[in-house]
C-alpha cells in the first residue's frame, strides 16, 4: 500500500520561508496528481497547491498565489511546497494527498479532498506575527 510521508513544517516567523516535502514510500508509484491541502482549527480543509506527474501542470489558491511554489521530483516521487513570505494566516496542518486521473478534470474537481485517494499524516506549521 502507497504511503505518503510529508516533512518539514515548524514555528516560524512572520515573513520567514518554509519548504515542506512529500516523499511516496513506494519508488514505483506512478501518482498522476499531487496536492497540498492545508487545516486550520474550526476550518475546512481546502487545497493550496496541485501539480502533475506528467506535464508539471500548477494550480494556486488565490490566497498562496505569488508566495507559494510546489515543484517535483518524479524520480524519488516527490513533490515540495516552498513557503515564502509566510503570514500568520498560514498557520495550519498541511497535507499532501495523491489523485487519479479523472474523464473530466477541472480545478473545481481536484479542489475537491474527497477525489484524492492517498494522504500523508500532515505536519504543522506554525507563523508567529
Amino acid at each position: 500500500q502507497v504511503q505518503l510521508v510529508e516533512s518539514g513544517g515548524r514555528l516560524v516567523q512572520a515573513g520567514e520561508s518554509l519548504r515542506l516535502s512529500c516523499s511516496a514510500s513506494e519508488r514505483s508509484f506512478r501518482w498522476h496528481s499531487m496536492g497540498w491541502f492545508r487545516q486550520a482549527p474550526g476550518k475546512e480543509r481546502e487545497l493550496v497547491a496541485r501539480i502533475t506527474r506528467i506535464g508539471g501542470a500548477v494550480y494556486y489558491s488565490d490566497s498562496v498565489k505569488g508566495r507559494f511554489t510546489i515543484s517535483k521530483d518524479n524520480d524519488v516521487n516527490t513533490i515540495y511546497l516552498q513557503m515564502n513570505g509566510l503570514k500568520p494566516e498560514d498557520t495550519a496542518v498541511y497535507y499532501c494527498a495523491s489523485a487519479p486521473p479523472y474523464r473530466s478534470e477541472t480545478d473545481a474537481l481536484y479542489s475537491n479532498p474527497n477525489v484524492y485517494v492517498y494522504w500523508g499524516q500532515g505536519t504543522q506549521v506554525t507563523v508567529s506575527s
